[in-house]
């Protein structure tokens, strides 16, 4: 299973939208990914995020490579996983 790949989803894991379940759309190059929330769904925005500022999760929807809000938004009505991409998840907290 690769764990960055178009249509998983992930968690935040920094910035303001940490702890926040995000789609993965694009994979930019080796460090880069281009993730939705979509924004009315989760508060993510479209956006390049980091791969190491995100941490997949197990789920994974069908989408194609670099689609719109709103065909992200209609597969995740599809999977049912609409609902609980919108709770946050509380981030780990890392060493104080």
């Amino acid at each position: 299973m690769p764990a960055i790949e178009i249509g998983r989803v992930c968690v935040k894991l920094s910035g303001r939208e940490a702890g926040r379940k995000c789609v993965i759309v694009d994979v930019v190059d080796k460090s880069f990914v281009l993730v939705t929330g979509p924004k009315t769904v989760s508060g993510v925005k479209r956006r390049r995020a980091n791969v190491n500022h995100v941490e997949p999760l197990q789920d994974k929807i069908d989408i194609n490579r670099g689609a719109s809000d709103e065909e992200v938004v209609e597969a995740l009505k599809v999977a049912g996983k609409q609902e609980e991409m919108a709770k946050i998840v509380k981030p780990a907290l890392t060493s104080v």
